[in-house]
């Protein structure tokens, strides 16, 4: 198994910075969220890319891809009414594609709940139906490029918007596409009625990426979840991808979150 960090934990970090001690840590990939580069990341220019990719390649750590895609993007939104809206998000993810590409990335999760909530007057099928047209034209540059977009089930106090794995899976196979898959995510299968094993299992073939932290929104080991079964669940599906550490309450600083999560991941999984 290949671990990852999420480089926003890093707060006000310079992502070389993030980078290079992600790597001294251990950990194989890191994982970047756009807006702690740029507003929108079509103001990040091809030389800048280039750069982090490059200096990326120089410490000795992967980047895995992107998520939070959509925070400080303002003017997006999944499903919106308006189809200029989603005409503009549609063409953004594309944007986001190729940054993603760029990087060297593989992988883009798309959560952004309070960009696809179900809006008044919408019924739940046109919802379904736009969120769908928006993601087209993204999904056949992620095609072309090798990415592969990871749709996220979020938990139902977070969106009303595909809230379940199986959710995710059914929105994700409709486009027949190895570059749309699901994403899963520890915090938000916890609000699932099934056990998380289970849902892995059910999910076999379905999630290309998985992020690893806990109901209470810290670090795995940080709280209750007990990674064992977990383990157990992703090794029986035969998942070899990255589990990647991503955690939303950050009190005990970068350097606690980033050891103490991957000491004890790697003490889960049986690495040393």
């Amino acid at each position: 198994m290949k671990f990852a960090i999420c480089n926003e934990i890093f707060q006000g970090w310079k992502i070389d910075d993030a980078m290079a001690f992600a790597h001294q840590a251990g950990y194989d990939g890191i994982e970047i969220a756009p807006f702690t580069l740029a507003k929108y990341v079509t103001e990040i220019p091809a030389a800048e890319r280039w750069r982090i990719r490059e200096k990326a390649r120089e410490i000795g750590i992967a980047i895995t891809g992107i998520h939070w895609v959509l925070v400080q993007a303002e003017g997006m939104y999944l499903n919106h009414p308006d189809a200029s809206i989603r005409n503009h998000t549609a063409a953004y993810f594309c944007d986001l594609v190729d940054f993603c590409a760029d990087l060297g990335g593989r992988i883009i999760v798309v959560g952004s709940p309070k960009q696809r909530n179900v809006m008044e007057g919408v019924t739940p099928q046109q919802a379904w139906e736009w969120a769908t047209d928006t993601f087209r034209p993204a999904v056949r540059r992620a095609e072309e490029r090798g990415i592969t977009i990871c749709f996220e089930p979020l938990a139902p106090v977070e969106t009303n918007f595909v809230n379940t794995a199986a959710e995710g899976i059914v929105f994700a196979r409709q486009f027949n596409s190895p570059a749309m898959k699901i994403i899963l995510d520890v915090k938000a299968m916890c609000s699932e009625s099934k056990e998380i094993p289970q849902i892995i299992r059910e999910s076999k073939g379905e999630f290309a990426y998985f992020h690893a932290n806990d109901r209470n929104l810290k670090g795995p080991g940080f709280g209750e979840v007990d990674f064992l079964p977990i383990a157990a669940a992703l090794r029986e599906v035969g998942y070899d991808q990255y589990v990647s550490v991503e955690v939303f309450k950050f009190e005990e600083g970068p350097e606690a979150i980033a050891t103490r999560s991957l000491a004890y991941l790697k003490k889960t999984f049986g690495q040393s």
